[in-house]
C-alpha cells in the first residue's frame, strides 16, 4: 500500500529540505554558507546583475546578509570547496561531486573529441592552450584568448579560442577555478583539484545514482521529472537509479493528490530522512534561479504559482517586470517584486510589487523587513517603491509606519 502525502505536507517537506523554516543566524559566516552549499549541492551562475548575481541569492534567502567575500572563498579558488561545472546550468558544485559528473564529461568528449569533432579538428589550438596553462598556471579567459591569436603553429581567432576553452571545460580537460570580475579563470584539473577529486571518475551508473540520491535529499519529496531536472538529466536515464534507491529504502514511493495528470494523484518519491514539519515560518526573497522555484512545473505543483522570468521579454510585453523575485511567506509564495540595485544613488528600487490571490493582509508589513535586509546587504541606504503593481501602495505606506 502506497502512502498518501497531502499537498500541504508535501510543500512543507520541500521547504524544510531546501533549508527554509528555521531562524536566520545573527551573524552568518562560512559555516552557514557551507551548510547551504552542501544542502543544495550547487549555486547556479548567471551574469545578470540588475539586483544581484543569481549565485549569491539562494544563500542570502537561507542565511541572511552574509559577506560576499566569504561566499567567494567558499565556492571558488584553489582553496575553496567548490568548482564550476555544468550541473543544472553553469554552477558552482562541491568538489566532492566532481567525480559524479564524469558521465557528462565523457558525453562531451564523445561529441567533440572524436574524429570529426570540433575539438579534435582544432587539436593544435587545444595543445597550445594546455601548454600555456601548464607553463604559466591558471589564467583569465581573456589572456588565453588573446595569446592564442599569436600562438605558434598557426593563427586562431578569438572566437575559436573562446569556443575551445568552453569545450575543454565541458570535457574536463580544463577547469574554471574561479572568476575574476566575473571573467573565468581557467586551469588544468591537477592545478586546481586534489588528486582524490581528479581521480574520482565514477561510472555513468554510479554517477547518476549519486546525483539522484543527492537531488532526492535536497528536494525532500519529488516526482521523477523533478529528480531529472535538478541536474538536467533525462528521465529515462535516471529510472534505474530511482529503482535502486527505492529497493534500498532511501526513497519511499508515495502519492500526492493533484500532482498527477488532470489533477489526479501523482507518484512522488519521499526521501527517508526528510523532515515533516507541522508548520513553516519565515519570509524570503527568492532568486529566479533558486532550486526551490527553477523548475516551473514543480513550482506550480507546490505553490500554485505561475512564474516566468521576463529578462528576455520585450519591455512592452512584460507583465510583472524585468527581474521579479518570488516572495516566500511561511509555506506559500504570495507575490513577487521587481528589484534593481541603484548603486550610484545607494537605493534599492522596487520597480513593481504584486500580490498573489489569497495573499495575507499583512504581506506588505512582513515584506518590508526583507527588502531592508536586502538593501543593507547590497550596501544601499534606502528602499524606494515605485507605483506599479497592486501591492505597491501598501508597500510604500509601510515606509512611514
Amino acid at each position: 500500500m502506497v502512502d498518501t502525502v497531502s499537498p500541504a505536507l508535501a510543500r512543507r517537506i520541500a521547504l524544510a529540505a531546501q533549508g527554509f523554516g528555521t531562524a536566520l543566524p545573527a551573524a552568518p559566516g562560512l559555516r552557514h554558507l557551507g551548510g547551504s552549499f552542501e544542502r543544495l549541492g550547487l549555486f547556479q551562475i548567471d551574469s545578470v546583475n540588475v539586483f544581484e548575481r543569481a549565485h549569491y541569492l539562494p544563500a542570502f534567502s537561507r542565511t541572511g546578509a552574509y559577506a560576499r567575500g566569504d561566499f567567494d572563498r567558499l565556492v571558488s579558488g584553489r582553496r575553496g570547496r567548490g568548482i564550476e561545472y555544468w550541473a543544472h546550468q553553469a554552477a558552482f558544485i562541491p568538489r566532492s561531486l566532481w567525480g559524479a559528473f564524469e558521465f557528462r564529461r565523457a558525453a562531451h568528449r564523445e561529441l567533440y573529441d572524436t574524429p570529426g569533432g570540433w575539438l579534435a579538428e582544432h587539436d593544435g589550438l587545444r595543445r597550445f592552450l594546455r601548454d600555456e596553462l601548464a607553463d604559466r598556471g591558471p589564467m583569465r579567459a581573456g589572456a588565453l584568448e588573446h595569446d592564442s591569436a599569436k600562438g605558434a603553429g598557426g593563427w586562431w581567432g578569438w572566437s575559436d579560442a573562446k569556443r575551445a576553452l568552453e569545450t575543454m571545460w565541458r570535457t574536463g580537460e580544463v577547469v574554471v577555478v574561479e572568476r575574476d570580475r566575473f571573467e573565468r579563470v581557467y586551469a588544468l584539473p591537477e592545478q586546481a583539484l586534489a588528486s582524490e577529486h581528479v581521480d574520482a571518475a565514477l561510472s555513468r551508473d554510479e554517477g547518476l545514482r549519486v546525483l539522484v540520491a543527492r537531488a532526492a535529499r535536497t528536494l525532500g519529496i519529488a516526482t521523477e521529472a523533478d529528480l531529472a531536472d535538478y541536474w538536467r538529466t533525462k528521465r529515462d536515464d535516471i529510472r534505474p537509479a530511482i529503482r535502486a534507491l527505492v529497493d534500498e529504502g532511501e526513497l519511499l514511493p508515495v502519492e500526492v493528490p493533484g500532482w498527477g495528470q488532470g489533477g489526479r494523484a501523482g507518484t512522488a518519491y519521499l526521501h527517508r530522512d526528510a523532515r515533516r514539519p507541522r508548520r513553516i515560518d519565515g519570509a524570503a526573497l527568492l532568486s529566479p534561479f533558486d532550486p526551490l522555484v527553477w523548475f516551473r512545473p514543480r513550482t506550480e505543483r507546490l505553490f500554485d504559482f505561475h512564474y516566468r522570468i521576463e529578462i528576455y521579454t520585450p519591455e512592452p510585453q512584460r507583465v510583472f517586470g524585468y527581474y521579479t523575485l518570488p516572495i516566500l511567506l511561511d509555506d506559500r509564495v504570495v507575490g513577487r517584486v521587481d528589484l534593481k540595485s541603484d548603486r550610484r544613488e545607494r537605493r534599492l528600487l522596487v520597480q513593481s510589487a504584486w500580490s498573489e490571490p489569497g495573499a495575507p493582509a499583512d504581506l506588505a508589513e512582513r515584506l518590508r523587513p526583507e527588502l531592508e535586509r536586502a538593501a543593507a546587504w547590497q550596501g544601499l541606504d534606502e528602499v524606494v517603491v515605485r507605483p506599479r503593481g497592486d501591492l505597491a501602495p501598501a508597500l510604500a505606506a509601510t515606509a512611514a509606519a
